[in-house]
């Protein structure tokens, strides 16, 4: 069982909301791009707490907690290792727009579940760095761009204006 799979089989066993996002995300959703590391959105706090690890830890996996402050957008990332794996990084996120993408993830597959593509593009613009938006952009070259286009300003509205600026940018 590859890493990524015993980390999604223990935050399921203890009822941790997540899913994918980041590259492996936009792989499901149809856009190839590599990436050393996989990641993970939850918005459940006890992803901090070291207990919730040791079954990972006790078998070998590498576990580095990193708490967020107060001002930082994230709540933390958990890195996950372990030899021969590509690192699982469980990236704590403190919005409800972000509950809300774990939430209407696809549960459907095989696997750990994946954000919808809305909120991919949403998490994207957040995040806000020049390979973030060629990600959006790449997204809105599939076929569903208008559906797309469509629940994204539908979402935004709520959002920082700057995350509003960005999805004018990208679809220029």
């Amino acid at each position: 069982m590859t890493l990524l799979a015993r980390v999604s089989a223990l935050l399921d066993a203890v009822g941790v909301w997540h899913a994918l996002i980041g590259a492996a995300a936009l792989a499901a959703r149809g856009v190839a791009r590599s990436t050393y590391d996989i990641d993970v959105l939850t918005t459940d706090g006890r992803v901090l707490a070291a207990a919730l690890w040791e079954p990972l830890r006790a078998a070998g996996a590498g576990v580095d907690i990193q708490r967020g402050d107060l001002d930082d957008p994230l709540g933390g990332v958990i890195r996950l290792t372990a030899a021969g794996e590509r690192p699982v990084d469980v990236v704590l996120g403190k919005g409800r727009w972000q509950a809300r993408a774990v939430e209407r993830a696809d549960r459907t597959a095989d696997g750990p579940p994946v954000v919808a593509a809305r909120d991919l593009v949403l998490l994207k613009l957040y995040a806000g760095g020049t390979q973030d938006l060629w990600d959006v952009r790449a997204l809105l070259e599939l076929p569903e761009r208008a559906a797309l286009i469509a629940q994204v300003d539908e979402d935004l509205a709520d959002l920082p204006a700057d995350m509003r600026a960005r999805w004018i940018d990208v679809q220029r």
